[in-house]
């Protein structure tokens, strides 16, 4: 029963997060009982099990996944692992998505998580009670639907939530004026599978980001002409085939031609959108507060926590990050929150904290829908939670190999998945190309400060 005893903990999703979260709540049996993890489908490991199928499922429910079907890590596995459980060492640096979907299975058989999920349960509600002795006077009723139907209703209680839902599925398409008149096919990352439908055609292909720059790369292989449209400064390194660069589509014209912030046109078979995901928590009761505004979830302190109920915990929404690793810091810091070695301020005090600390970024240019957008930042917030919880910080050379990865990566976005990593005894690394040439590490990567 929740408020006595042991801590019950309800996590929610089987991905990375989530079994992460199991990880470390079942490594503390004197303080946690065992957590209950609810999973929507019948696996393990979110947005890395692969479903050739687009739209939904034979029951109805949306097909969350998102992986392509050739997909390769952009992360070196060096640093992408959990720290506390390497990928094999015969495993290239830069690994296929089913070795990523076997090592969290690995994940789960080493640290016996399998029993703690219960698969084929939708999470319909999650909602605070106010309960006389529990932790912050605070219970959760979280309601899960079963069944094949998911007709089975069940309620169970708990002494917080860890919400692991993940946030690569919830296609977002920008509001682009007259985009109804666009006449060929309309489609988003979200349901690219594979290059060869679109072989020879003729795409707009809006959006930069690391799957927009691989799907362009994949479409060239099969002589697309892509058009790569995005905001960004113009990328200097070499662009595949059959790729060029445009400014940002601003707008579909009468006859369905696409028109680009410097006027120019185009009358592409296919517009498609790599443009990312919205946050989405529908499970999750109103008066907890919570809202998702421009991309931005708030008001959270640290990125984890609502100050009005302090034992639900947001976890991994942080972009443009190292996952496992960041999951792994966040995980720990929720457990030093619960098990009371990190005392959290007062409510008002967390509340100014947020305030301040979103008030800093904006100062700083960052626009509200980038505030989550970590990047070169998520090592020093990696840092701050574990001096905070009082837990092992990142071994020193992980931000180092993971921002000159990235370094590589804008120099030669065509080949830096060839390159492979060596982590050294004495906790350096160095790198080496396809023909066996060691590397020479950049010198501009270091960390920057956290405000």
């Amino acid at each position: 029963m929740a408020g006595f005893g042991k801590l019950r903990v309800a996590v929610i999703g089987a991905g990375g997060a989530g079994l992460c979260a199991a990880r470390h709540l079942l490594s503390r049996p004197d303080t946690f009982a065992p957590p209950v993890v609810y999973e929507i489908t019948k696996n393990i490991g979110g947005t890395w099990v692969y479903e050739e199928r687009v739209g939904c499922y034979d029951n109805g429910l949306p097909i969350h996944s998102s992986m392509y079907r050739d997909l390769r890590t952009n992360i070196p596995k060096e640093v992408m692992s959990f720290p506390d459980f390497p990928f094999a060492k015969h495993l290239p640096s830069f690994v296929h998505h089913t070795e990523v979907r076997k090592y969290l299975e690995q994940y789960c058989d080493h640290f016996r998580l399998w029993d703690h999920i219960k698969f084929g349960n939708s999470v319909a509600s999650v909602t605070p009670v106010d309960v006389k002795g529990g932790w912050n006077g605070l219970a959760w009723n979280v309601t899960s639907n079963d069944g094949l139907d998911h007709s089975k209703s069940t309620t169970e209680r708990f002494d917080a939530v860890m919400v692991c839902n993940g946030h690569f599925y919830d296609s977002y398409i920008p509001a682009i004026p007259g985009l109804e008149k666009f006449k060929g096919t309309l489609m988003h990352s979200h349901d690219y599978r594979s290059a060869e439908p679109l072989a020879g055609k003729s795409v707009v292909l809006l959006g930069a980001g690391l799957s927009g720059l691989d799907i362009a790369m994949e479409l060239s292989s099969v002589n697309a002409k892509v058009i790569l449209s995005h905001g960004q400064r113009p990328l200097t390194c070499p662009l595949p085939p059959g790729v060029q660069q445009a400014p940002p589509v601003t707008s579909v014209l009468d006859d369905g031609s696409l028109e680009f912030k410097d006027g120019e046109r185009a009358k592409p078979e296919v517009f498609l959108f790599c443009t990312g995901y919205n946050f989405t928590f529908p499970f999750l009761d109103e008066k907890v507060g919570v809202k998702v505004q421009e991309h931005l979830v708030w008001p959270l302190y640290k990125f984890l926590i609502p100050p009005a109920y302090p034992s639900l915990f947001i976890v991994g929404i942080c972009r443009a990050i190292c996952p496992f690793p960041h999951f792994h810091i966040q995980s720990q810091f929720v457990l030093s929150v619960l098990d009371g070695s990190f005392p959290l301020p007062s409510r008002e005090d967390m509340e100014n904290d947020i305030e301040l600390d979103i008030a800093a970024r904006r100062a700083r240019g960052i626009a509200t829908r980038h505030i989550l957008k970590l990047d070169s930042e998520q090592w020093a917030y990696n840092d701050e939670l574990a001096r905070l919880g009082g837990f092992q910080p990142l071994p020193s050379y992980w931000s180092n190999l993971y921002e000159s990865n990235k370094v590589f990566r804008a120099r030669d976005m065509l080949n830096y998945k060839t390159y492979n990593y060596t982590v050294l005894e004495n906790m350096d690394w160095k790198v080496h190309n396809l023909h066996g040439q060691q590397l020479q590490k950049p010198l501009a990567v270091k960390k920057q400060i956290f405000l």
